[in-house]
């Protein structure tokens, strides 16, 4: 029997207990019954909702601060919206408007945006700033930094 994993919903930001196994049948949310893995990043500008997926979920959390101002961030904004076809469900990708959420930019002493942040376990494992415009090359990243 494979090990169940605790899943935060993107939606209702319900966790829930997915077999390891079924990650790659898109399992549903218990809660809402809507899909947990959409194959888009999640728009997390709410405190709790970061938090709970930082916390809860116990696969790696990939998270993109970023602004609407910023020009490179716009540029990124369709490889990261791509890479997260190519990373789910094995990772959670997320996207944090730094305008909208200015505390969690602070928290995480974001100095220059686009920044990606990988965090495992809850913790910041690895962070790269600066755009990269190629999905595969944001999904290598990220996949070689939980090895």
């Amino acid at each position: 029997m494979s090990e169940s994993l605790h899943i935060v919903c993107p939606h209702c930001h319900t966790t829930n207990r997915v077999r390891a196994d079924h990650l790659a049948s898109h399992p549903d949310c218990g809660s809402c019954h809507q899909a947990l893995f959409t194959g888009h990043p999640v728009v997390l500008d709410d405190d709790a909702a970061f938090e709970k997926h930082l916390t809860r979920s116990q696969i790696p959390l990939l998270v993109d601060f970023w602004a609407p101002w910023c020009g490179p961030c716009r540029m990124m904004a369709p490889a990261y919206e791509q890479a997260a076809s190519q990373l789910e469900p094995q990772m959670r990708v997320a996207k944090v408007n730094t305008e909208a959420a200015q505390a969690l930019g602070a928290r995480f002493n974001i100095r220059s945006i686009p920044t990606l942040a990988l965090f495992v376990g809850g913790k910041e494992v690895a962070r790269q700033a600066g755009a990269m415009t190629v999905p595969s090359q944001i999904a290598q990243w990220a996949k070689a930094q939980v090895r």
